[in-house]
Order: C-alpha cells, then structure tokens, then sequence
C-alpha cells in the first residue's frame, strides 16, 4: 500500500512535468527559436519584404487604396529606408523614440526605449510598430467616415502640415489638411509620461452645407507574427466589449468572417507576450468595434479598428472627436493605473493571469512587493518561498511526521511481507492495521507535492508573462530569471570553449535542484523492492534534465523549496528517531 501511495506520488509528480514539458516548455522554445530565425532573416534582407498595403477602414469608412501610400519604401528596403521615404515628425520621449509619418498621418515608428533585445543595454531597442516596406508593418492609423462618399477625407495618400518640431511630453504635435471643397481638418496628437497617446480630432465646415461624419481609428497587422500556440500564453487580437475579454488568434479568425461588437467602454488592439497596442475610444460612448483578417497578395492582414457614432458638421461650424492609444509594454502597475485614472474597463487584464489568476496576481504583487524592498526578483522568489512554507507549516509538518512513521514501521512491513507475500488480500488487511495501530498515513506523504503544484504553475506564469520578470537578473551567471540557466555541466560551466548542443545544456542551478531533490529522496521511506527503489533513485536525475529548460527563476525556487524542506523534514524525523 505505502509502495503504490508513493509511487503514485511520484508519477503525479513526473505527469505534471511532462505536461509542462509537452504543452508549454517545447512549444515556448519553439516559439522563441522561430522569433529569432525571423530576426536574423530580417537583419539578413535588410528588413525588407512585400509591399505593405494600407490598413484597410472600418464598416463605413472610405476604401483604402490598395497600394503603399506614396512615399512608401520599395519591396526589399531597409527599414533606413522606408523611414526616409516620406516625410516625418520625430518622437523623443524618455520611454519612446520613433516618428509618424506625414504622408497618411499614421504612427508607424516606434521602438521602446527602456527595453533591449538582449540583457546587453547597447543591444537594439525593442520595435513594436513599423512601416510600410519593412519585414512586418505594423502601424495605426485614425480618421474619419463619410457618410456621403462624394466627401474627401484625408487617407493614407494624404499629405499633412505639420506644426511642432517634435513630438514629446511637453510638446504635442499638429498635422493640419485642407480638402480644397471647404472642409479643413486637424489633428493633434500628444503622449503621456509612459506610453498612453491621445489623438484629438477636429474639422471645421466653410462649404456651406453639413457634412455627416464618423470618427474611426485602426490598428493594423501584416503578416501572422510568430506567436504561441499553447495554453499558458495568449497572443493575438483582444478587447474589451461590454466588460467581457474577448481573444481572438491568428489562426481562429477566419479570412472575409469578421469579429463585430458594439459596446460602450470598449478598448481593442494587439497583444504579445510583453507588449500592447491598443485603441481606446472615448470610455462614455458606443463604437461599433471588429476584428478583421484579409488576404492581398498572399499575404495576411489582421486589422483591429472602431467605428464611433455619427457627427454632423453644420456648415460654418467645427465638431471634435478624440480617442486614445497605448503603445507599449505591459507594465502591471501601469495597466492599473490607466484603468483606474482613465476609467479603461478591465485594462489591466490585457497580461495574461490565466486560470489562476486569484493565485498568480498575488503572486506577482508579492513579488513586486519583495523588490521594492530588497531590489532584486531572485531574493524576492527565496523570500516568497519562504512565506508559502510558512503558510503550509502545519500541513507539511504533519505529513513529514506521517513519513516518519512509515520509516519507523519498515521492519515490521518487511516481517509483514515474508509472512503473507503469497497472500496480498491478507498482507493489504495487515498492512491497514498495522497504518491504524500506529496512526500512519501512508497518503500523507503525497500532499506536499499536490500543495506544491499550484504555486508551482502560477509562479511559472509569473515568470513567463509578466515584462517586470523579463530580463530580471539574480547574482552570478543568472541575468535573467525568465530563461534558462545559461550554464552546461558538459563545458565546465563555461570553462571549455565550447557551446554544447541543446540536450547538454543542462546548468548549475538545475543541479542543484537535482542534487537537493535528491536528499530529500534520501529522508523518504524507501520502497522494500529492490527495483523500484533504484528507479526512485533515478527520479533526480530525470527530473533534473527536465527542468533544465525551465526559466531559472522556477528552478532557484524548487530548489530552495527542497532546502527548506530537508531541513524541515530532517528536524521532525530526528526528533521521531526516525533520521
């Protein structure tokens, strides 16, 4: 009976292992391994690709030209190049640099300041929006609808006024266009200390009779982006309709079967593992709200946009719209902010907290909380175990106590087992009483495993979605806690010249782990067959050749969990006699 509780502790254990192995750590490599052959295919052309079409309007907007708007970058141009094809107003904040470009008004340039490639603070800045010509462009476009499509409204072919010498927090800019037919609109565009932009639109009528006008704004996608396709992360198309989430991936929406909703308080846009683009209308009106995905020339095109309620501009007079934009990376604390200062219904769940979400958000705050105190994420995951051991106190200290009992009685079972081996109906009769005796529960051994898992799964997601745990480094050779530990046993740890092959990287923390796992293993009750107990034995080492891949901040905390442990589970059968 203690033999197959235990090895049913065991198998649970390498089942959820494996599971993480299969669904989440093999394609979350995959993914990165594609991520950086697109990289360096792109540094490898130049940046170039396809001609980008214009983003393509809401229901109700005018049609897009299908060619590049003028000015745009050849097939095959760097994007240097595609970024000196037109003119362009600068972007030069303390957290962004970029530009928008003043053929089409679109924001199309933008890299994050504050975040890097690498680890390496002169690695490249993170883009996230790009222009026409480029490998991937991705940009944002706003304007208005006419309801009489005789109207001229500015497009992607427009070529705007600018007043401004760049684009700061201080400073906003304004593009200004005249339609020749008595129609003059204006655009002001400003940004935040962070990466919230407010786009404020205005036209005034001299033609001498109304005009009818829907503003709209559009966010927009060439080319499928590598993405995950596994369930602990979401990437793709999202919003808020209605105060319902809604996820759309690349590959569930459908060419020509657009995603509709009409909402008031809605926010739309894209989302990655870090990063978010996201339109945000005016939070106290209706839009009408879609997802779309196309396809021109073989190439996808997935757009986000709305469409806002009708304005009529009387003649002689002006009427005003303004929406908002976020472009950035999804700093938790910030998402919080603007949806509590600006009233942006459920903002922050643009990162993804999954199932857990009532674990992994405290988690995450606690972290957070830990390194406001101490400066570092890795001290902050010791010091979060720390606090889950104490919370789960009494129900390890009872299970170890169980275990003791069971070292205790392995005598008696071996006496037991010689004695009825040939009848197990009788031998399992003994053993129960033998458990009742004593008090011993041989089920008591599996709980620190199951309690284990939760906390396992929800700090995994902690490392793995949240930006604040990217790039985050501990001491030594970790300068990244959401990676793998670096190091290979099969180099000496960096000693040998030499980059080992995938299924040699295993490193010092994994080892670690293995090794404390491994004295853990040692205080267990070992089974009375000689075969199971060398395969238990195994258990270490397979387990640390797993969790090699794992994000070394998941490891530092298994680890130091079985530290704890041991030390735990040591006092309590030194104290029973049974150490």
């Amino acid at each position: 009976m203690e033999q197959r509780n235990l090895i049913l502790a065991i198998a649970l254990s390498v089942a959820i292992l494996l599971g993480f192995q299969y669904f989440f750590e093999h394609p979350r490599l995959q993914h990165e391994a594609a991520q950086r052959a697109q990289h360096t295919e792109q540094k490898a052309a130049g940046g170039g690709a396809a001609k980008a079409p214009s983003a393509a309007p809401p229901a109700g907007a005018p049609a897009a030209p299908t060619a590049a708007p003028a000015g745009a970058a050849p097939a095959g141009e760097s994007r240097d190049a595609a970024l000196a094809a037109a003119p362009r107003i600068k972007i030069d904040t303390p957290r962004l640099h970029g530009s928008i470009a003043l053929v089409g008004g679109r924001l199309d340039d933008l890299t994050l300041a504050q975040y890097h490639e690498t680890v390496d603070p002169k690695s490249p800045e993170i883009v996230l929006l790009s222009p026409a010509g480029t490998a991937s462009p991705y940009f944002v476009e706003s304007g208005w609808a006419p309801a009489d499509k005789s109207v001229k409204v500015p497009d992607s072919d427009t070529k705007w006024n600018v007043t401004g010498e760049a684009l700061t927090t201080k400073t906003p800019v304004t593009l200004t266009w005249d339609n020749g037919a008595g129609l003059r609109f204006t655009r002001t565009i400003s940004v935040d200390d962070d990466y919230m932009f407010t786009v404020e639109q205005k036209v005034e009528n001299h033609s001498g009779a109304p005009v009818t006008l829907y503003p709209y704004a559009s966010v927009t996608r060439i080319g499928t982006p590598p993405s995950s396709s596994y369930y602990i992360l979401f990437e793709g198309m999202i919003g808020n309709f209605n105060g319902i989430l809604k996820e759309e991936k690349y590959s569930a929406l459908k060419p020509g079967e657009p995603v509709t909703a009409t909402s008031p308080g809605a926010w739309l846009g894209f989302t990655d593992k870090y990063w978010l683009t996201a339109l945000v209308p005016p939070q106290d009106e209706t839009v009408k709200g879609r997802f779309t995905h196309t396809l021109l020339d073989h190439t996808d095109r997935y757009q986000a946009d709305f469409l806002g309620s009708e304005k009529i501009v009387p003649a002689g007079g002006s009427i005003a719209a303004s929406s908002r934009l976020f472009a950035g990376p999804k700093v938790v604390k910030l998402l919080d902010k603007y949806r509590d200062e600006l009233g942006i219904n459920s903002f922050d769940n643009a990162v993804d907290w999954g199932w857990f979400y009532f674990l992994t958000k405290p988690i995450f705050f606690a972290l957070d909380f830990f390194y406001g105190v101490i400066g570092n994420f890795g001290l902050a995951i010791l010091l979060l175990t720390v606090l889950v051991k104490l919370l789960f106190f009494p129900l390890a200290n009872k299970s170890y106590k169980a275990m003791s009992k069971m070292k205790l009685l392995q005598p008696e079972m071996m006496k037991l087992r010689e004695k009825f081996g040939d009848d197990k109906q009788r031998l399992n009769e003994e053993m129960m009483a033998l458990y009742k005796r004593v008090g011993a529960n041989p089920l008591a051994g599996c709980l620190p495993i199951v309690v284990q898992i939760p906390v396992f799964f929800s700090l995994y997601k902690v490392l793995y979605v949240t930006i604040e745990m990217r790039q985050a480094p501990f001491y030594g050779w970790i300068r990244d806690l959401s990676a793998p530990d670096p190091t290979s046993f099969a180099n000496l740890f960096g000693l040998i010249p030499w980059h080992p092959p995938a299924f040699l990287m295993i490193g010092a923390w994994p080892l670690i782990m293995g090794a404390t796992m491994f004295l853990q293993q040692k205080l267990n009750p070992q089974p009375a067959d000689p075969v199971q107990a060398k395969m238990f034995m195994f258990l270490p080492i397979m387990f640390t050749y797993m969790l090699a891949s794992f994000p070394a901040g998941l490891v530092i905390y298994w680890a130091w969990n079985n530290t704890l442990s041991v030390i735990q589970q040591w006092v309590i059968m030194h104290r029973a006699g049974a150490a």
